[in-house]
């Protein structure tokens, strides 16, 4: 198997496993009890807390954990929407966030808050004067993700955290595909809030984390016990919790020798299909992008059906989001930086992680070549450009 799709998850870390092995068995006990086992939970959980801060330059008690990326997201919009509704009804994305923010956007504006969409240019950049044009006397948030997890583009985030804070507006970042591919540091940046997702970095599904800086005020969505400092209640996921501690930990120390092989084997992705295949356009920007994200647009044919030829090979990639896998539109982050409908159709985005090897590329390159020309035959598309020439 050559998986190439670790953007959308990724394999846990055996290391990860280790960790969390005895909070499923031995040490099972509920963190909010005061005898033995119920205390090595809870201590099992802080450390985490700390490993995760640690990861993003928080401090521990800024550390909201959540059950995956997509309530965090949730949370960092609801929860200044709903706790800033004295001050005004007004929040701006971009119009390539992540659907846990564009969905919630849209459920917002359906209860009577306004949402304003920035554009993007063609390499998925947010222009900081268009958010300084758009910010109003009544803007309570600005959320715009610090790497698309489409086209791996970067943003601009400490610029653009610093027009939101000219004018006393809340800043949050969807940081789920840029931790432990980046160096973050929230002080640097300068956000008020970031969204995190332990199944990105090698660590177990159903479980994120929300960085709030102390004194932010916000709204919480889960009430029921005194869990999280109040902001989030429910019985902690300790295995869980502790496993994406651990992921944070592995990130922090090997992610920048990590992120210079990761990219070598992108490039060296990149360049063979460009040299290998004619009519692909590469999407994102050039030089500001995750170092193992590659998103290309394969002319006059389907990227689903790439997918599907790769996989009955062995190969493993996507079309863009997982959670948009189920629809047929075009990518709206495609549509977004300019394509045709047509050209996104065609596109893949290959992501690789640290189980990757120089083999997994090469294999690649072998078989994908045979399977766009296998498409391209069948395309009339394809045809009628060839009769065109």
């Amino acid at each position: 198997m050559v998986y190439l799709d670790n953007n959308a998850t990724t394999p846990i870390d055996r290391r990860v496993y280790e960790a969390m092995s005895p909070y499923l068995f031995e040490k099972f006990g509920n963190p909010s009890t005061l005898y033995s086992i119920g205390a090595e939970a809870r201590a099992a959980v802080e450390e985490a807390r700390k490993r995760v801060a640690d990861l993003v330059g928080a401090r521990p008690d800024e550390i909201v954990f959540t059950g995956c990326g997509s309530e965090s997201d949730n949370m960092a919009l609801k929860g200044v929407a709903f706790a800033h509704m004295e001050r005004g009804k007004h929040i701006i994305v971009s119009s390539i966030e992540h659907h846990a923010v564009l969905n919630t956007a849209a459920y917002l504006e359906k209860i009577g808050f306004e949402v304003t969409y920035l554009p993007v240019d063609r390499y998925g950049m947010v222009d900081p004067d268009d958010l300084r044009r758009a910010i109003r006397s009544d803007t309570v948030l600005v959320s715009i993700m610090l790497a698309n997890n489409e086209i791996g583009t970067i943003q601009p985030v400490k610029e653009l955290c610093s027009v939101s804070h000219e004018k006393g507006v809340l800043f949050h970042t969807d940081a789920v595909q840029a931790a432990g591919k980046l160096k973050i540091d929230v002080e640097e940046l300068g956000v008020d809030l970031l969204s995190l997702s332990a199944h990105k970095i090698y660590g177990p599904k159903g479980v994120g984390a929300l960085y709030i800086r102390k004194g932010t005020k916000i709204h919480p969505l889960i009430h029921g016990g005194h869990q999280e400092r109040g902001r989030r209640a429910g019985t902690e996921n300790v295995a869980g919790i502790v496993g994406f501690g651990k992921a944070a930990e592995i990130a922090l120390q090997e992610m920048e020798e990590e992120a210079v092989r990761i990219a070598e084997l992108r490039d060296r992705l990149e360049m063979g299909i460009l040299e290998r295949i004619e009519d692909v356009i590469v999407n994102g920007h050039p030089e500001r992008r995750l170092p193992n994200t590659t998103n290309i647009s394969f002319c006059y044919i389907e990227g689903e059906a790439i997918i599907l030829k790769l996989a009955s090979r062995g190969i493993y990639a996507s079309t863009g989001s997982a959670c948009s896998s189920d629809t047929l539109e075009p990518s709206h982050v495609l549509m977004a930086i300019g394509l045709s409908p047509e050209v996104g159709h065609g596109s893949v985005r290959f992501s690789l992680g640290k189980f990757n090897t120089a083999d997994d590329v090469d294999r690649t390159l072998e078989v994908l070549p045979e399977v766009v020309s296998n498409l391209r035959e069948m395309s009339p598309f394809w045809r009628r450009k060839n009769v065109q020439r």
